[in-house]
């Protein structure tokens, strides 16, 4: 019964996507594919798979220890407040302690770990905004 529910939300949420998108405002000068293209594909994905587990759920599924729960929580409040911290602090801090923090969580030593999300940030910043020059949220260093 619980992979019917997971299923009923995430189609829900592919609903919500699918909704926020046509909200996009769509400028006169923009490329053939336009804003609106990558979160309706995103909805369809969401879609597909939650059909999945309406139509054919797990007949015993197992649910994580409590203990995991809990790392699942922290991880999505971490995504929250990195979402709300990225405008301020930017996106190469900002990216490197969240993937800092879930390459730890993910079972990395720690030392690795801050080296991995500084990779991270740094790699996806030099992609992104210097190789495709695409803009990313600049913190207080300009960066």
């Amino acid at each position: 019964m619980s992979d019917r529910i997971f299923g009923v939300i995430g189609l829900f949420l592919s609903a919500f996507y699918v909704w926020q998108a046509t909200l996009i405002q769509e400028s006169f000068i923009q490329d053939p594919v336009g804003p609106k293209a990558f979160p309706v594909l995103i909805a369809i994905v969401l879609a597909a798979a939650s059909l999945v587990f309406v139509l054919r759920p797990d007949p015993a599924p197992h649910w994580p220890a409590a203990g995991r729960l809990f790392e699942i929580a922290v991880s999505t409040a971490l995504m929250i407040a990195y979402a709300l911290a990225l405008p301020e602090a930017g996106f190469v801090a900002s990216t490197t302690v969240a993937a800092a923090f879930l390459s730890w969580r993910l079972g990395a030593h720690p030392i690795a770990s801050i080296v991995a999300g500084l990779t991270i940030a740094i790699g996806i910043y030099v992609v992104f905004h210097l190789i495709l020059g695409l803009s990313l949220a600049r913190g207080p260093w300009g960066f």
